[in-house]
């Protein structure tokens, strides 16, 4: 997946651009972009998205001479193209002249054409039409010298309840199970009646009179996943017929709940990501970081950010602007983490459409604005920093996150409805981030890869904060993992269920509960503001701390755990709340329940001090990211702070603890182990020698 980009930064360095719309403007204004970009440090752009109405205005009716001017231009200019099949938007005709192409929601509304995604995933109509496009753009621009990468269709997404993808959702089903006999053991239909006796009879699941069955739904979004990635394998496979070499990708969204990304990475030449961190929100950069260690544990290694906002976005309820000097923060944020290209949405703000308030690298008010003026300084910067395109990012803890889980974990008819596993995720890693911890986000199956995905030895910690389905397979790594020296931490309502959704027998978590030393009958909603528990561990000076865990909990018994926390009151007074157990060579923590800041915060500093983790020794808001022997330190606040470089070294890889001095890449000055000021929303990269 890597090799792809590092083919394009090897010529261009680190990718920078975005999303040009030409056929929004008049030919005039192209020549202007093309200049603009050149000096603003532009090298890759991504064009077409939305063009398919431009290019076939009516079927059958092609019109690509502005496309040829448009590549040409940019590739005089020296600036790549990621040339997008435009798919993901049809033009008016395909739904007028063939309305079953248009999607259905569950409750049997056919959405209308007038917007975007307005496609039924399984419509023959609009798989030709879409084939046939990228046929033709594939034919026309293999060859040109300005297309580097293809761009099939856009942030998939969508989903549809009609009677053809009921077709296609059935012979999805064939393939899995094979029989009727099968698959009823597998849904479990002998519950309500449900029993299937023609494979005709089976639906998605439409809006019914009550709840639908679990396993029913938790296939058919992996259906709707595997249906969407169908589309995508078409475009390339098209795409493929006539240009054998360049790389193909689409651009995921960070923890999209309607794709699984770990089923798509392999057809993926590129791992590229959308993402739109909340200027308003207190923990935006702690959550970008988490986006960002998910794009690079799917990629491997050095992942592209497709899109990003240069201020404001135009789809929240109210849209915070951010600073050319907040925008640096995120950008060269990303970049630690592994990215090797910043690119946004859009170049050219629009000036009318739905998006026309979506902020662009270059605003409607022209070049001579605040916006421009950071997108310039940051691409000569991006330049600068072109031998960092690459490298690796020093990492030792993982967090693992499951789409079946999160799936499964948000269906309804469950002990509670608040408990929401990205949130707890996002809480868990918030601490890690707080005190300057890398993580990979893998899925549990990524414990066995030998390659750049993550083997065992590759992690001292493993954290599941919300693993609610969990496999035999994966039970069986986690408990090698945990024997062999491992560190795991294991989270509230997890280890519930099986790939069905159907309950594990026996006392919870059933696969693990030998590895943790503790089990649970029962599953039992806390009251609103939570228990009490009481801490007797994990360490010095928590004997007798009393801290509070909310929504969820289970009533346990320690199975030969150190018990560290118990609750003090609520239907769970006396059960054990937070554990710890030697296994094999060796350590699991079990929690359970949604503990608050400062006992989460006890708890994974206690981990990660018994793994041998260094963490800490960096003022809050402080971020430091080691990318191969350059070290990169952010402060994400609007206040002053300090970076302690000598607390950043010991955190960092072996080879630079025993640097004399580091060199400022962008500055050239050179500092030795002491203190060094940073701004507000200041950035440094320090080279190790």
């Amino acid at each position: 997946m890597t090799a792809g980009l590092a083919r394009l930064t090897d010529e261009l360095g680190l990718l920078y651009g975005g999303d040009y719309n030409p056929e929004q403007w008049d030919a005039a204004v192209w020549r202007e972009d093309v200049a603009l970009m050149r000096e603003a440090g532009v090298n890759f752009v991504t064009v077409g998205v939305f063009s398919w109405s431009r290019l076939e205005p009516r079927p059958g009716e092609h019109r690509f001479e502005w496309l040829d001017e448009v590549l040409g231009l940019l590739h005089d200019a020296g600036i790549a193209v990621d040339l997008a099949t435009p798919v993901a938007s049809p033009p008016p005709w395909l739904g007028h002249r063939h309305p079953e192409s248009l999607p259905t929601t569950a409750d049997g509304t056919v959405l209308s054409y007038g917007s975007r995604n307005q496609f039924c995933p399984s419509s023959d109509a609009y798989r030709a039409a879409a084939a046939d496009i990228a046929e033709r753009l594939a034919a026309r621009y293999a060859g040109h010298p300005a297309v580097r990468m293809w761009h099939a269709g856009n942030e998939y997404g969508q989903f549809c309840w009609c009677d053809r993808c009921a077709e296609r959702f059935r012979d999805w089903l064939r393939d899995r199970y094979g029989t009727l006999e099968t698959l009823n053991a597998a849904w479990a239909t002998a519950v309500w009646s449900q029993g299937y006796g023609d494979w005709a009879e089976i639906l998605p699941p439409r809006a019914a009179p009550y709840h639908r069955n679990p396993s029913q739904e938790l296939d058919f979004r992996r259906f709707g996943s595997d249906l969407l990635l169908d589309l995508y394998r078409e475009q390339k496979a098209v795409i493929r017929r006539h240009d054998p070499d360049r790389p193909v990708t689409t651009n995921l969204m960070g923890f999209f709940g309607g794709v699984d990304p770990h089923t798509w990475r392999a057809d993926l030449d590129v791992v590229a990501d959308d993402a739109y961190p909340d200027p308003a929100s207190p923990d935006a950069a702690a959550d970008a970081a988490l986006v960002n260690h998910l794009a690079r544990s799917l990629a491997g290694g050095p992942w592209l950010r497709m899109e990003q906002a240069a201020s404001a976005v135009s789809w929240r309820e109210h849209n915070l602007t951010k600073s050319p000097a907040r925008l640096r923060t995120e950008v060269l944020q990303a970049l630690a983490h592994g990215c090797d290209g910043a690119l946004f949405f859009q170049w050219r703000q629009a000036r009318s459409g739905p998006e026309r308030f979506h902020s662009a690298m270059l605003p409607v008010a022209g070049a001579d604005t605040a916006v421009h003026d950071g997108v310039r300084r940051l691409g000569a910067e991006l330049g600068a920093l072109r031998a960092l395109a690459g490298r690796p990012v020093h990492r030792r803890v993982a967090l693992l996150w499951d789409w079946p889980s999160w799936w499964a974990a948000t269906q309804v008819a469950l002990p509670t409805a608040r408990l929401d596993p990205l949130a707890t995720l996002k809480a868990w890693h918030r601490v890690l981030w707080r005190l300057g911890v890398v993580v990979d986000v893998v899925a549990p199956g990524d414990l066995a890869d030998d390659g750049a995905g993550g083997a065992p030895d590759r992690y001292d910690v493993v954290l599941a904060p919300a693993l609610t389905v969990l496999e035999e397979d994966a039970a069986d790594r986690l408990d090698a993992f945990v024997a062999g020296g491992g560190r795991l931490v294991w989270g509230p309502f997890g280890g519930v269920a099986d790939g069905l959704a159907h309950l594990h027998l026996g006392r919870s978590p059933a696969p693990l509960r030998h590895v943790l030393g503790v089990s649970a009958d029962e599953w039992v909603p806390l009251p609103d503001g939570g228990s009490t528990v009481v801490w007797s561990g994990p360490g010095p000076g928590s004997d007798g701390r009393r801290g509070t865990a909310t929504t969820l909990g289970e009533r346990t018994r320690s199975d030969g755990a150190d018990v560290l926390a118990t609750y003090d009151d609520g239907p769970l007074a006396g059960c054990v709340a937070v554990a710890r157990h030697g296994y094999g060579a060796g350590r699991a923590w079990y929690v359970g329940a949604e503990l608050t800041w400062p006992g989460l915060d006890l708890l994974l500093r206690a981990v990660l001090d018994d793994a041998g983790v260094p963490h800490g020794g960096q003022e809050p808001d402080v971020e430091t990211v080691w990318r191969g022997s350059t070290l990169v330190a952010i402060n994400h606040a609007d206040r002053p702070a300090t970076l302690d470089l000598a607390a950043a070294l010991a955190a960092g890889p072996a080879d630079v603890g025993g640097a004399g001095e580091l060199t400022d890449v962008l500055t050239g000055g050179r500092h030795d182990h002491g203190p060094l000021p940073l701004a507000p929303h200041d950035v440094v990269v320090l080279a190790a020698r």
